[in-house]
């Protein structure tokens, strides 16, 4: 009983794992280490190098944007690894897509986006922005988006090549040789 109870915990925890550590990561780049005036230490330079003729209100608009985009992608990011966490506790099923497991997937995202910045209100580099948590929750969003049209499509594959394969299958049965039956399959 306790060996099962033991099995569960360590499934659990290689489930959500990825989840936690980018929950974390998410966590260290709310602190002063990654405030405005930390990373522009190193992101104007190397601007700067890509962009030598540019002046410094073009460089901080552009910094300002990069730093816009981490917001959606780390959000982005956090909410596939919450609904892939969320998909292998229904049940063990590692594959489909359900509305209420993106939804759940979106809420937690958003949750701790709200988090984030309250975190950040107390940071004295750092400004806590509810547009920052809006940006989060809408690269979460896209993130459910993105991956409801991808599993469509991967499935819609599935679902093609399987056709296929009953067509072959349905030609050999009927003895045509090899044909595709009354599938019609383009060249």
């Amino acid at each position: 009983m306790r060996a099962g109870r033991v099995v569960r915990a360590t499934s659990r925890l290689r489930t959500w794992l990825p989840a936690i550590l980018w929950a974390v990561l998410i966590s260290v780049a709310s602190t002063d280490a990654f405030s405005s005036s930390n990373t522009s230490r190193f992101i104007l330079p190397i601007l700067h190098w890509f962009f030598p003729h540019a002046g410094p209100d073009t460089l901080n608009r552009i910094q300002f944007f990069i730093r816009k985009l981490a917001h959606v992608t780390e959000y982005f990011v956090f909410s596939v690894i919450l609904f892939r966490a969320i998909r292998s506790e229904r049940q063990g099923e590692r594959r489909g897509w359900r509305l209420r497991w993106a939804l759940l997937a979106l809420a937690i995202a958003a949750g701790y986006s709200a988090l984030d910045e309250f975190h950040q209100s107390f940071v004295p580099s750092r400004t806590a922005s509810p547009w920052d948590s809006l940006l989060d929750t809408s690269g979460a969003a896209a993130a459910q988006v993105i991956t409801w049209a991808w599993i469509r499509l991967r499935d819609g594959e599935a679902r093609d090549a399987q056709d296929q394969e009953d067509g072959l299958q349905d030609g050999r049965a009927n003895g045509s040789g090899g044909g595709t039956g009354n599938k019609i399959v383009p060249d």
